[in-house]
């Protein structure tokens, strides 16, 4: 991979990781715990995401996009097994 295009990728990564963490600290206010922990997951797991495709070279966006989904999925779990308790 050039040089130019491994500078390029690593600004969109930490753009989208910014975009992430800003929606995750100013998107938290008034919501209920189910949502919390949907947005917390969908989050966390797009953060993983973009990590893991900055890692393996694989799109950023395919990463963020699959991680927030699985991140989502895992909060609804957590959630119901909360509530189950």
């Amino acid at each position: 991979m050039q040089a130019k295009e491994t500078r390029r990728l690593m600004k969109t990564a930490r753009m989208l990781l910014i975009a992430v963490l800003l929606a995750t600290v100013l998107g938290c206010a008034n919501l209920t715990a189910t949502q919390q922990r949907v947005l917390s997951g969908s989050a966390i797991g797009a953060t993983a995401g973009i990590g893991a495709a900055a890692l393996f070279g694989g799109p950023i966006v395919v990463g963020a996009v699959t991680g927030a989904a699985a991140g989502a999925v895992g909060g609804i779990v957590i959630d119901q097994i909360e509530k189950s308790h």
